[in-house]
């Protein structure tokens, strides 16, 4: 991943934007191209350039209603000798700080490095951020995971028809919009895992709710995945001494059942599973201190039933 400062997204898509607007703006309330150089600090052939030709500009900064605002706000301030570069200049900037407070300029930089995605980088705004970090360890761990599972020789036999998916949460998670997963679930595609998108918070349902009812009574069991319920797989992990728990299929309050036969077992188990209902496909949920963990442990008990 190439290294690039959100200031350069400034320099090289947003000011060169913003001086077409300005350019345009400022023609049409009647200024010479030379006054309207001399404003924007640039030459009279780039202003007519900018006027007059045809010069690139970033959609997403041209297009947004704040653009206009500020151009229009700047371009009367100027014109009519209301407004002298001070103020001009902090007219941009208030532009430019809004735009990089999760703005355009956020989408330019994580298109520009694609390993921003999905952080809620604020890094502009705040500074170096604690709890992204914490946020940046729990995607990674999914996209591990998923690494994990995509490399896993048979995994395909056991992903469910409804698709798999694994899950990390953060420490103190509450809701499913605390546990990343992989959006759109991981499925099987010519016998090969497709792991369709990078993880984000709030993408599961069902690995979420397991998570969460884990970590009611153990905190630090923040992951999972799952599974097809299949025999020989339960059987592998019976073989590990694994602790394996069944559990009824039905979705109503499923996350508040959980908790409690966990909380009256004492303990979370490794595996619990389902033999599905009607309209429920059967399903085993392998869960462990994160996604990658139990990605792992996965792998291992595949491969065990192949032995």
């Amino acid at each position: 991943m190439s290294l690039r400062l959100p200031s350069e997204i400034v320099v090289e898509d947003v000011l060169p934007t913003l001086r077409v607007l300005l350019a345009r703006e400022l023609a049409d309330h009647g200024l010479t191209q030379q006054e309207i150089a001399a404003h924007l600090g640039v030459t009279q052939a780039a202003v007519s350039t900018y006027v007059s030709g045809d010069p690139s500009v970033e959609a997403r900064i041209a297009e947004h209603p704040r653009t206009a605002a500020t151009v229009e706000r700047v371009a009367d301030g100027l014109a009519n000798d209301e407004m002298d570069a001070y103020d001009a200049l902090a007219a941009v900037l208030e532009l430019v700080r809004a735009f990089e407070d999760r703005g355009p300029i956020c989408e330019l930089h994580e298109e520009a490095m694609p390993g921003l995605e999905g952080l809620g980088c604020d890094l502009c705004v705040r500074g170096v951020n604690p709890e992204l970090r914490t946020e940046r360890a729990v995607l990674d761990s999914v996209r591990e995971a998923s690494r994990v599972l995509a490399t896993t020789p048979g995994l395909a036999a056991f992903v469910p028809n409804v698709g798999t998916n694994v899950g990390t949460a953060l420490p103190d998670a509450e809701s499913r919009s605390d546990v990343a997963a992989v959006p759109g679930r991981i499925y099987v595609m010519d016998n090969s895992i497709e792991v369709p998108a990078n993880p984000e918070f709030g993408a599961s349902a069902h690995v979420a709710t397991t998570i969460l009812a884990a970590m009611t009574v153990e905190p630090d069991r923040r992951g999972a995945l799952n599974l097809a319920t299949d025999d020989a797989f339960l059987a592998a992990a019976r073989d590990r001494g694994l602790d394996i728990m069944e559990f009824d299929a039905g979705y109503e309050n499923r996350g508040d059942r959980l908790s409690e036969q966990f909380e009256e077992r004492g303990n979370v188990p490794d595996i619990v599973f389902h033999r599905g209902a009607f309209g429920i496909e059967p399903i085993t949920y392998v869960l462990s201190e994160t996604g990658a963990d139990a990605a792992r442990l996965v792998a291992e008990l595949v491969a065990a039933t192949e032995s």
